[in-house]
Order: structure tokens, then C-alpha cells, then sequence
């Protein structure tokens, strides 16, 4: 995936203003710090942060780590140790708890120093998987075929289609009627299958992404970003005819994204983004 380069008032402040125009949330995006503000007299901060971010790319699990389960569960005189514990999509799903930060004595951690030891440690994860680019398409195929199956499993009558968005982006499609089982209460169990459709790519190909696949069910998705298009048209029509700037209601980075978008678009009027996650929200500014 390409990477955007952004700058802000802060690293985190460039940070989320990287996620709004990749239009994923903090743990689908990988990011490098190129430049901190300094402290100035009394405190001032000077200069600007600037960051690299792009679409992390998924990963499997290291081989080596494979090879130590075996290696547990071969213990007991060479029987092979059946796990109790139930296999669980969702639990494979999860990120992994972060470890406690370091303690510092009052002083600023060096984040540049931080940023070459995650880099080295990935480089040497790269070495030992031996892993290879998995293209857009093969990601597609798995994700057509989960869908599938899983409106046959729900004996549902869907049409499931792939539909390229561009050179990195597709997205799957299911089609038909009486299909808000898999959409859900403002779209959450659609999320959920997003995040499983990812875990059942990781357990059938090795190697890097080469792009993203969103999926959709009943038109959904398009439905709500035309709807978000349209009131956001009529919001920034207000802010440039009075001239007073409007915040939106909180949303997630990839509806963000569809704002800022839409507004890029028009003349008379700019977007930022403030506050944190989730209370992240855009702002629509007469310019």
C-alpha cells in the first residue's frame, strides 16, 4: 500500500489526520514519525510533527511460533495434547493487549529510537516467514467465497459479486432481499463480518496485502455514504453562506473520510478534524 505523508500541530494530531484520509481506524493503519515539534522559550512549541502512514499490511503468524506450539504439544511421551479451549473467530480476531509502557523518569521517550527497533524487529518477522505478496485478487476470491457460505449457512437467497473500486480496493457485494440479518443495528454485525472476513484471510493465504476488500450487503454502504454525501452538501451550504463553521456528530475514520471527500469537492468552505476516538468528529469551515 502507498503511504500518505501529513503533517500537524502535534504527532498525534498528524496522526489522526493521516487515519481521516486513509479512512481506517488506528489498528487497520501503520505509522512512522519523520519529525517532532520542538520546545521553544517558556514551553512554546515550534515547528510541526510530520508523519508517514499507510494501510498496515496483514501478516501471518511467524513460523517460528508454529513450530514452538508443536513442539509444546508433542510433550507426555509423544502424545499429542488435545486443547480444551473451543476454537473462536472472534478471539482470533482481537488485537493483542498492548505491553506497559516503559518508565521514564520524567524524561520523553525517544520515538525515534522506538520507530528503528519496531522497524528491525519486522524486517527480522519478514525473514522468518519467508512470506511473499498475496495480490488483490486472491484476498477477493476467499472473501467471495466466505460470504458464500455464509448466506447459505443463514439460508438466505443472496447474490454474492466482487466489483473492483480501484488498484487497491475491491468490494464484495451481496445482493438480494431480506438480508438486514448480516447488516444489523446501524451496520454492527455488518462491521463484525468485515473483521471475520479478515481473520478467514489470514488462516488461508500467507503473505503481505496488496490491497483492501470492503464488503456490503443489500447496498447498505452505498445507501449510507450517499446519504452522508447529500447532508454533508447541505451543511457546507450553510457554513458558506453564513459564514459560520459547523461541527459534526462523531463518526468513525471511514465515514470522516467520505466528508472530507465530499467538501474537497465544493469551493468556499474547508474541513478538520478534532477531539479524540471514538469522539473524533469533523469540522466544516467557511475558507
Amino acid at each position: 500500500m502507498e503511504w500518505v505523508e501529513i503533517t500537524g500541530r502535534t504527532v498525534e494530531e498528524a496522526k489522526e489526520a493521516a487515519l481521516d484520509q486513509l479512512g481506517v481506524d488506528t489498528v487497520d493503519a501503520e505509522f512512522e514519525i519523520l519529525e517532532e515539534p520542538s520546545r521553544g522559550l517558556f514551553g512554546k512549541m515550534k515547528g510541526q510533527a510530520r508523519v508517514r502512514a499507510r494501510i498496515a499490511p496483514t501478516r501471518p503468524r511467524p513460523k517460528v511460533e508454529r513450530r514452538d506450539r508443536r513442539k509444546k504439544g508433542s510433550g507426555n511421551g509423544g502424545g499429542r495434547k488435545q486443547s480444551s479451549r473451543p476454537a473462536s473467530a472472534a478471539t482470533d480476531a482481537a488485537p493483542a493487549a498492548p505491553a506497559p509502557a516503559p518508565a521514564t523518569n520524567g524524561k520523553r521517550p525517544d520515538r525515534r529510537r522506538s520507530g528503528q527497533k519496531a522497524a528491525t524487529s519486522e524486517k527480522d518477522t519478514n525473514t522468518v516467514t519467508d512470506t511473499v505478496d498475496v495480490d488483490l485478487t486472491e484476498h477477493t476470491r476467499i472473501v467471495t467465497e466466505f460470504l458464500d457460505g455464509l448466506v447459505d449457512a443463514f439460508d438466505l437467497e443472496g447474490r454474492v459479486e466482487a466489483v473492483s473500486i480501484d488498484d487497491d480496493t475491491s468490494e464484495v457485494r451481496v445482493e438480494g432481499r431480506d438480508l438486514g440479518i448480516l447488516v444489523g443495528p446501524k451496520g454492527n454485525t455488518l462491521a463484525a463480518i468485515q473483521e471475520l472476513s479478515r481473520t478467514v484471510i489470514h488462516r488461508k493465504v500467507s503473505g503481505t496485502a496488496a490491497g483492501r476488500v470492503r464488503l456490503d450487503v443489500g447496498g447498505y454502504r452505498q445507501r449510507r455514504r450517499e446519504a452522508l454525501e447529500r447532508f454533508t452538501r447541505d451543511i457546507a451550504e450553510e457554513v458558506r453562506t453564513s459564514g459560520v463553521q459547523k461541527a459534526l456528530e462523531p463518526m468513525g475514520s471511514a465515514d470522516r473520510k467520505i466528508v472530507h471527500d465530499t467538501v474537497n469537492e465544493l469551493d468556499g468552505v474547508s474541513t478538520i478534524s478534532e477531539g479524540d476516538e471514538p469522539r473524533r468528529r469533523v469540522v466544516i469551515l467557511p475558507s
